[in-house]
């Protein structure tokens, strides 16, 4: 009975501490993102010390960057769609519309995967070629991606369903999710890819083991005795009122996917035009980097979104505000940080990555420029993740759309003709979009918060 009550306690987040919860939530969802991270950090480490053609692979492997982002922002169609109602159901008491909302998602997730994987590999030959693969790394991305597709249905179940142990307050039952996936993931990949020699194809045969893995955990989690919500068959069968919910919510997290894709399918291409294969690779670590210096801000993020739709259910709107500011505060202060450390630390960030020495030189200064500004970024996601939390799918929405599609894609094309500007001037383009879409996300937040919450009074 005890051991109900603390659960209970764990996942009502209108009572306690604002930030508190947040950071019960954050630590081990920041975990969770870490190990997750490495799922894919992982191979591009060992494929970027390859001897012979280490360039060439993790150049190759970069090339499929866009087709796994699309595969995620397709779970984040659903799952980021799905965990912020099944939220708002909870705070309002209605146990039984949150086990719809989670049913639902399921099901289409399971749907979507399929069809993911089969239209990857009927177009795949000349969607690599239009991202940016040349002859010689076009042979390296479908030695990865073709053993990649496989696992789809495991990733966006394993990834999508996770959020719905979250939101019920476990966890670190999430955070095994992804942790025991990794860990198999770290141990198989050695013994793949230099045991076996099975080079490019054995990082992705070890990821799809552990992603198939990370999958089965989630389900056995969600069908068991200890989830406060079960995942019941009947609930499975889509449902078109509650799946227009879903999607216009998920839609601000599939744009924000989907649009990363195609940033990286512009930059690709744009760097191959006006750099090569090089340029294309020392891309590949900056976004290498990146996932890692951004695994907290996701932390925090997704540690956030579950308590502000909690106590906006329960019309706890004070709770609401706090909750906004610790998470605010949080991200400025964590990407001023993490900007200082790529300013003082570029070569050793590069050479977990790479030996090749072209790559170090030439990416060092494209790394200075990228980054530049990054804690801009913190107002961007803090506005986003205030958006979604709070069920505001248009604002979430747009913004995704302004910062990537609106800002970052045109200055990705035009900025390299401009002053001679070249691969810099696609560098150029990121931190431009940081300053212009997070000041412009931040401020709209704060003006629709306040008219939510004094309309809902």
């Amino acid at each position: 009975m005890n051991n109900e009550n603390e659960v209970t306690s764990k996942s009502d987040f209108s009572t306690g501490s604002v930030w508190r919860h947040i950071v019960a939530l954050a630590v081990p969802m920041t975990a969770a993102q870490l190990v997750q991270v490495l799922y894919n950090i992982v191979d591009r480490i060992y494929i970027g010390h390859l001897k012979g053609a280490s360039s060439l692979a993790l150049t190759g492997v970069g090339l499929t960057f866009p087709i796994i982002t699309l595969i995620i922002a397709c779970t984040n169609l659903f799952g980021m769609g799905g965990s912020p109602l099944c939220s708002i159901a909870r705070g309002k008491r209605d146990e039984e519309q949150a086990e719809k909302i989670m049913g639902n998602t399921c099901g289409m997730l399971i749907l979507s995967s399929v069809l993911l994987m089969a239209v990857g590999f009927m177009f795949m030959k000349p969607v690599l070629y239009l991202f940016g693969a040349s002859d010689q790394t076009y042979l390296y991305a479908k030695s990865y991606l073709e053993i990649y597709l496989v696992g789809t249905p495991c990733v966006m179940i394993g990834t999508g369903m996770n959020g719905f142990i979250n939101l019920q307050g476990f966890a670190r039952t999430g955070m095994l999710t992804v942790m025991i996936g990794a860990v198999i993931n770290i141990i198989l990949d050695p013994i793949f890819i230099f045991v076996f020699d099975m080079g490019v194809a054995g990082a992705a045969v070890a990821t799809v083991i552990a992603q198939a893995v990370s999958a089965v955990w989630v389900l056995r989690f969600l069908l068991g005795k200890q989830t406060l919500l079960l995942l019941k068959r009947k609930y499975l069968k889509p449902v078109w009122s509650l799946q227009k919910e879903i999607l216009s919510l998920g839609l601000a997290g599939f744009i924000m996917s989907a649009t990363n894709s195609l940033v990286q399918v512009v930059c690709n291409s744009s760097l191959q035009q006006y750099g090569g294969d090089l340029y294309v690779g020392i891309i590949t670590v900056i976004n290498s980097v990146r996932e890692v210096i951004m695994l907290p801000v996701n932390g925090i993020t997704s540690a956030a979104q579950p308590v502000l739709g909690f106590n906006y259910g329960a019309k706890e709107y004070r709770r609401v505000k706090k909750a906004i500011v610790f998470l605010s505060a949080s991200l400025i202060f964590y990407t001023l940080m993490a900007w200082l450390f790529v300013l003082v630390a570029p070569k050793l960030l590069f050479g977990i990555f790479t030996e090749d020495p072209g790559l170090i030189k030439y990416g060092i200064p494209a790394m200075h420029i990228y980054f530049f500004g990054f804690f801009m970024m913190a107002l961007q996601f803090s506005g986003q993740s205030t958006f979604v939390g709070l069920g505001q799918s248009r604002q979430a929405i747009f913004f995704s759309l302004f910062r990537k599609v609106i800002i970052v894609v045109p200055l990705t094309i035009l900025l390299p003709h401009i002053a001679s500007l070249g691969v810099n001037g696609v560098f150029l383009a990121e931190p431009i979009s940081n300053f212009v879409g997070g000041t412009a996300s931040f401020v709209t937040m704060l003006f629709t918060v306040r008219r939510i919450c004094a309309e809902t009074k």
